[in-house]
């Protein structure tokens, strides 16, 4: 097995990881060392066990929140899902086409015929 070394506050840990899953230990003991830190910054020094505990009631808040977002995401999907929002494309009627097609055509004949008129 695997051994990770890792840095939480001002503490070095070592851990064995399951082959394949150190990148996995490493990210999460960066994302604890980042608790810790922000709270020996704000607190300054503590006792282990209590940062420790602090640091992760801080990822576990965070945590929280993140699927608490994921859930109403997930619902808002759901009801996208389930009821699409309608799109109406204005659909211009043959006859209006038709008769736009037979006024420009009525237009390029006048143009052609005022400029027979102002050729020298």
């Amino acid at each position: 097995m695997p051994v990770v070394e890792f840095t939480v506050g001002h503490k070095q840990y070592e851990l064995s990881a399951q082959e394949g899953e150190e990148r996995l230990l490493k990210r999460a003991a960066a994302m604890l060392d980042t608790e810790a830190r922000t709270i020996l910054e704000q607190a300054g020094r503590m006792p282990e066990p209590r940062l420790l505990l602090l640091a992760g009631l801080m990822l576990a808040d965070r945590t929280s929140t993140l699927e608490d977002r994921l859930a109403s995401a997930e619902r808002e999907l759901g009801r996208l899902k389930a009821n699409p929002p309608r799109v109406e494309v204005p659909v211009i009627p043959p006859r209006v086409a038709e008769a736009m097609a037979e006024l420009a055509a009525r237009a390029e004949s006048l143009a052609d015929k005022a400029e027979e008129s102002l050729a020298p």
